[in-house]
């Protein structure tokens, strides 16, 4: 077999991506085709209906249930503030008046002269999707969104927490073996994206959210860090909407692995440029890859060839995901075409491989990843 396609990571420095950006209910997309749009443009809205509320008037003025509707003075969809005067009983002889305020704002859903109760819906809760990186319009979902297209550097990383954020990149490390410490972090740091080595520590974390940056990226990270950071132990299955403050992204895996070279040099390349970065990851099925998004200008776009970005063939850079050689990096060097047994007495699909270290292994071909390139 002269050639194969497998899912992989991409680290490109010119590649066209589309971002669906969907709401979660029926609403109002506010962008058209071919609209140019900017990372935090809102690109479609809705409104989730507000909470009903419940006033009980006739426990409130101590009358029946049936005298509720004449002594309320709204009517069903009039708006209602809280505070304002909504009842009042005739008394005996003008005195000993009873008066109910609302103890809530919004919209007058109905007046129940079983229950004696009052309902109010509070305001609708508007919910907006955002355009997540600058780019164009490239196509529009009645009622729901649209779906953004870039052309842009792009980074996958290996794992991440933290949702979508934007920021100006900064290299804080001198090299990719060197791990991010808290003295690498200053306070014009705020609202940057800081790439790191071969690590992050647990006090670079801290020293990041604290002085307000929005984004780390770095080779690896340990998990007792990770844990010691989030208070808790993060689950396998999705992340990225953890309640913090930054986004946290590796590209090599845990541990302290120094990032690949060419993607050092890419992110490098990039230092002081906007860019997009999302820790949403998913390992199961439907899977969901953290990234760096970076766009490019029309002056810095090169021939872009990410139709064969996931093409596995001679000479294509690969990571080993699986043991022994989990994490380690290389290149393709020959795709046998017979199936051959491995050790746990399958038959597979198999490809050779030189790794960086000069090491010629033989792994499934199911066991790595491409390291898309452009």
């Amino acid at each position: 077999m002269a050639s194969a396609y497998t899912p992989g990571l991409t680290v490109s420095g010119d590649i066209v991506v589309r971002r669906t950006r969907r709401l979660p209910i029926k609403g109002e997309v506010l962008v058209k085709d071919g609209d140019p749009v900017q990372p935090d443009q809102v690109v479609a809205r809705a409104m989730l209906p507000g909470i009903l509320q419940t006033i009980k008037l006739s426990e409130k003025m101590g009358v029946e249930a049936k005298d509720v509707p004449g002594l309320f003075q709204l009517k069903p969809g009039d708006p209602i503030e809280k505070g304002q005067t909504i009842a009042e009983t005739k008394g005996f002889f003008g005195m000993f008046k009873s008066t109910v305020v609302s103890d809530f704002t919004g919209t007058v859903e109905s007046v129940s002269e079983v229950t004696g109760s009052v309902l109010v819906r509070e305001p609708s809760i508007p919910v907006d999707v955002k355009a997540y990186v600058q780019g164009t319009v490239a196509d529009t979902i009645p009622d729901e969104g649209a779906i953004i297209e870039t052309r842009c550097a792009m980074v996958q990383g290996i794992f991440g927490i933290g949702g979508e954020r934007n920021g100006t990149i900064r290299i804080a490390v001198a090299d990719p073996s060197k791990v991010l410490d808290a003295g690498d972090i200053q306070p014009s740091d705020a609202g940057k994206i800081l790439i790191g080595g071969s690590g992050v520590t647990y006090e670079a974390i801290q020293r990041a959210s604290d002085v307000g940056v929005i984004g780390l990226l770095a080779g690896g990270i340990k998990d007792s860090d990770l844990v010691k950071f989030l208070g808790y132990d993060i689950g396998v299955a999705i992340t990225g909407s953890e309640q913090i403050n930054l986004t946290l992204l590796v590209t090599e895996g845990f541990g302290f692995l120094a990032m690949a070279q060419r993607t050092f040099e890419l992110l490098k390349s990039l230092e002081g440029q906007s860019a997009s970065i999302n820790g949403a990851t998913q390992i199961r099925a439907g899977v969901i890859r953290p990234e760096i998004i970076v766009p490019l200008s029309a002056s810095a776009a090169q021939s872009n060839k990410a139709a064969e970005a996931f093409e596995l063939k001679l000479g294509t850079p690969i990571r080993v995901i699986r043991e022994p050689y989990f994490g380690r990096l290389g290149s393709v060097t020959d795709l046998p075409a017979q199936l051959q047994v491995v050790d746990s007495g399958t038959e597979v699909r198999v490809l050779r491989a030189k790794l960086d270290s000069g090491e010629e292994v033989t792994v499934p071909r199911a066991n790595v990843e491409i390291i898309a390139t452009a």
